[in-house]
């Protein structure tokens, strides 16, 4: 029986696949792209634009001279461009996002008006991340976060790893020494999801502190997510999909995505 289920996969794999010529997507390097998330945790709120890329490797190319604003029923709050970062505007003092409100977002940039609207949903507390310990060394690496899929309360993950001061790596170059880790749990399940590409993994030593918080997300929030993975985590896998657009929330004349999420935090440190 067993021999018999390889052949099927073996058969599916093989009838599958086909020959095709790919051809580089045109790129609209004069659309704007808004990468914002704003959380109930209270700080300076803060948003990225940058234009599109001209092609698919390029760079990013910060979009400087904006002026931005974030409001809802009772406040607005005007962002300025960091200093130190072009393209990235922060709030001018601290707030945290509340339940309950419909929060909005305004850029004008050249006499022209992009604008988002989103509202947040409620979020959840959770348990930690399981880690184990390496079979061949006395590393860890992370087995489990969370599950990729749930009926309702789609979830962003992000996890940040810091061993920049345990013994012996205090002099290890910090951004080898730091890594951020992102997961999702959606209300969908993809083949392209489940056959994605191999991902490398990150090995750490025990004595790392682990910061773990889970965003909510909004229905069209995760729709969003999951079209943007479509189109780059998940592609080259055994099942690769056709190139689509990825969904935005924002006017016309830019791409991206204005959110707002409830954030829930712990963090650990490894232990031996």
């Amino acid at each position: 029986m067993k021999k018999a289920w390889l052949y099927i996969g073996i058969l599916l794999l093989t009838a599958c696949a086909k020959k095709a010529d790919w051809q580089e997507p045109e790129m609209n390097s004069a659309l704007i792209i808004v990468d914002g998330i704003i959380t109930t945790e209270s700080k300076e709120q803060y948003i990225h634009i940058h234009y599109n890329k001209a092609e698919l490797n390029g760079e990013l190319v910060p979009l400087s001279g904006a002026e931005v604003i974030i409001n809802n029923e009772d406040s607005t709050w005007q962002l300025y461009e960091d200093p130190g970062e072009e393209g990235k505007y922060i709030s001018a003092g601290v707030f945290a996002a509340q339940l309950g409100k419909s929060y909005s977002l305004l850029i004008l940039y050249q006499e022209q008006i992009y604008s988002a609207q989103a509202a947040m949903v409620a979020g959840k507390t959770f348990p930690e991340l399981i880690y184990k310990e390496n079979e061949n060394d006395d590393l860890y690496h992370i087995s489990y976060v969370a599950s990729a899929f749930e009926e309702e309360d789609p979830a962003m993950w992000e996890i940040l790893l810091d061993w920049s001061e345990v013994p012996g790596y205090e002099n290890t170059d910090p951004n080898q020494a730091k890594k951020r880790l992102l997961f999702y749990t959606l209300t969908t399940l993809d083949v392209s999801q489940i056959f994605a590409p191999l991902v490398e993994q990150v090995f750490f030593p025990a004595g790392t502190r682990i910061d773990q918080k889970r965003y909510s997300l909004s229905d069209e929030h995760a729709d969003f997510i999951r079209s943007l993975l479509l189109e780059t985590s998940w592609q080259g896998g055994v099942f690769p999909n056709d190139p689509a657009n990825v969904l935005t929330n924002i006017s016309e004349g830019a791409l991206g995505f204005f959110g707002v999420c409830a954030v829930n935090s712990l963090s650990l440190t490894v232990a031996p």
